[in-house]
């Protein structure tokens, strides 16, 4: 290096922040202050992680880096530093969800959680076997073993059943990897010694317990199934409370107005049905989407790591019209599709 080049860099330097975080080794901040760049300077040896020396270093080995000369020149900015210790492994919160059930609230991990605090810990190997497939003899049930070995050489193993009676109905064509899904989840609990239930254990869930992302269940609930069956139909009360007689002119009533309306075209007129079919269709498409369908296709986009404007594309590409035209429907078969995105 010549003197005019030294002169430059070192006017580059000036305004560079030093971090030592321990004899002869620095962290020197880049000009953008984006990065940093590692620099050792000890004993004569002098070296950055930058592109720049990286790139002269073999052809020119007296060259030195603004970073390295940062470091030199010290510019009475070099601040001490400690490296942050490694931290215990720990579930994050945000894989805890909370469901209240009758006047308690309980919690769950998601799979996710387990997964992450696994690798926290060190997963050597964690996989899963078919044990039973689901087949029309054994009532669609399957059957998988997890196994799992630790760093540390530890095993655990465990086992996990699905059937589509004790899963959601989202999943139901997908009974064996909901099983190996719940048996790695179950290995994962005894690794992690997490005590809470994993929530893909669950099958469905009543309309209030269900969480904000996940699908709603497809059979009426407990509740609702109850309060019909106590409360009669009103047709079938009007039905009952008809006197003989009247329940014998009925018909005679009924074949009358027939005659009188003429001959039978078969049914309704097909303009009549295509006209309902579009009705009905057009209040679909005005009902806006609810508040909990936004967050939830958030929070699976946060999850998944799609950005706001990767969803907009999403949604367009698989709608034809712009994000805020958003309905209802479409806003459940979203979310359906962005917990399956890959």
């Amino acid at each position: 290096m010549n003197t005019n080049e030294i002169a430059k860099r070192n006017d580059k330097s000036e305004k560079l922040k030093v971090f030592r975080i321990q004899d002869g080794q620095f962290y020197v901040e880049s000009a953008e202050g984006k990065i940093c760049y590692k620099v050792i300077v000890n004993n004569g040896t002098k070296s950055c992680s930058c592109g720049d020396y990286m790139n002269k270093i073999d052809k020119d080995p007296t060259f030195l880096c603004k970073h390295i000369l940062a470091v030199i020149n010290g510019n009475g900015n070099i601040k001490d530093i400690e490296i942050a210790k490694d931290q215990a492994p720990k579930l994050d919160d945000r894989f805890i969800i909370q469901i209240k059930r009758k006047d308690t609230v309980k919690e769950f991990v998601l799979y996710a959680g387990l997964l992450d605090l696994g690798h926290q810990k060190g997963i050597r190997k964690l996989l899963a076997i078919p044990v039973q497939y689901p087949t029309k003899e054994n009532n669609m049930e399957a059957i998988c073993k997890a196994f799992l070995e630790s760093k540390d050489g530890e095993i655990f193993e465990e086992i996990g059943d699905a059937n589509p009676k004790n899963v959601n109905y989202m999943v139901v064509e997908h009974i064996l990897r909901v099983a190996a899904t719940r048996a790695k989840a179950r290995a994962l609990r005894d690794f992690t010694n997490v005590a809470f239930v994993c929530l893909e254990e669950l099958g469905n869930l009543d309309d209030d317990e269900t969480p904000d992302g996940y699908a709603k269940p497809k059979t009426r609930s407990r509740r609702e199934t109850k309060s019909e069956a106590t409360t009669q139909p009103k047709q079938e009360q009007q039905k009952e409370g008809a006197t003989a007689d009247e329940s014998r002119t009925e018909p005679d009533k009924k074949t009358k107005q027939k005659k009188e309306a003429g001959p039978s075209t078969g049914g309704k007129p097909a303009v009549q049905k295509d006209q309902k079919a579009s009705d009905t269709k057009t209040q679909e498409n005005q009902v806006r989407p609810f508040d909990a369908q936004m967050k939830a296709i958030e929070r699976l986009a946060e999850r998944r790591g799609i950005n706001g404007e990767q969803v907009v594309k999403m949604f367009v590409e698989k709608y034809k019209k712009p994000y805020e035209q958003i309905n209802a429907s479409e806003a459940k078969d979203f979310i359906r599709h962005l917990q399956y995105a890959a």
